[in-house]
């Protein structure tokens, strides 16, 4: 079996306003910016994103014109708004249970920044940060979980990368129902699927740029949506057989830490990067890979580094 090694890093960023969130940024940027269409890198493209951003995610204005001033960068505000980024598809899992959200991620290494952050732009947020400040998961300090898995389908809209969305819902939003409400409304580029999770519910919704916000059968997600899987995506991503096993475990790690929802280092280099285990109502989340594990809390955060052995299953 193939092994790779990832350091993972975590860091607090507060409100983004002294240095260092910058300091890590600026660390990060010369690969970041690359990932920015060249629509958005036109003054014209860049004032339409400014201005979807304005008009869908109000509250946040402040924090992206805080963020872009330290980063200090050209093209900065542009690429935070997350309205003009190349798509990327992640092949992930997730369930939401009692009270729970576990998910894996799964991509290549070097495509994934790997840091989580303690932060506290609008209110205390901890998550797994990509692209700067977005989120491909994380919890409030209301009790609310968020995890986002690529939904499958190869559409393209104008609209926000998921990460910048979930970074929106938990700045804002206290519980499962009012954060799908907003998202109703919320234009998102590619096809997602997010798992939410509040004390008292969890759910799954289906979003993407050519369809309405749907609520899944159930709090758990693969690499699909409502559309019938093929047989060639199925042997790609091994997307039902994923969510099958998912939903016979039940929100169980040990489960996540073996095939076939771990999914070992392939040939071209892909694989489960973490499992993240939030436990919302407790401000409490616990990272796992096979055989080491590391625990954060809005209570007890701790900056540091792991560097971890990926490709064996437990």
């Amino acid at each position: 079996m193939r092994h790779q090694y990832k350091t993972f890093q975590a860091i607090e960023v507060g409100d983004g306003s002294d240095g260092r969130w910058a300091a890590h940024a600026r660390g990060r940027w010369q690969e970041m910016e690359g990932l920015l269409t060249e629509e958005g890198r036109t003054p014209q493209g860049a004032d339409r994103v400014r201005a979807l951003f304005r008009a869908h995610m109000p509250e946040l204005v402040p924090v992206l014109h805080r963020l872009a001033g330290r980063l200090d960068r050209p093209g900065a505000e542009a690429f935070l708004t997350h309205a003009a980024l190349r798509p990327f598809s992640p092949a992930c899992t997730q369930i939401g249970q009692n009270g729970t959200l576990l998910r894996n991620y799964d991509l290549r290494p070097d495509q994934c920044e790997g840091t989580i952050v303690s932060s506290c732009f609008l209110r205390p947020v901890i998550g797994m940060q990509d692209m700067l400040w977005g989120l491909l998961d994380g919890m409030n300090d209301a009790g609310l979980a968020v995890s986002i898995t690529w939904g499958g389908r190869s559409a393209y809209g104008r609209g926000f990368a998921v990460l910048v969305l979930v970074r929106y819902l938990l700045e804002t939003c206290d519980t499962v129902d009012e954060a799908v409400g907003r998202l109703r409304s919320l234009p998102v580029a590619v096809p997602q699927n997010l798992t939410l999770v509040d004390p008292v519910k969890a759910m799954t919704v289906f979003v993407g740029p050519d369809m309405p916000l749907t609520v899944a059968p159930d709090a758990c997600a693969a690499n699909h949506q409502h559309l019938p899987v093929t047989d060639e995506q199925e042997r790609t991503l091994r997307t039902r057989e994923r969510l099958h096993a998912l939903r016979a475990a039940g929100a169980d790690v040990a489960a996540m830490l073996k095939p076939p929802l771990y999914r070992p280092v392939d040939e071209q280099g892909s694989g489960t990067l973490y499992t993240a285990h939030y436990r919302p109502a407790e401000g409490r989340v616990t990272y796992y890979w096979p055989g080491e594990s590391w625990q954060q809390s809005f209570g007890d955060f701790t900056p540091g580094s792991r560097t971890v052995t990926l490709g064996r299953a437990g």
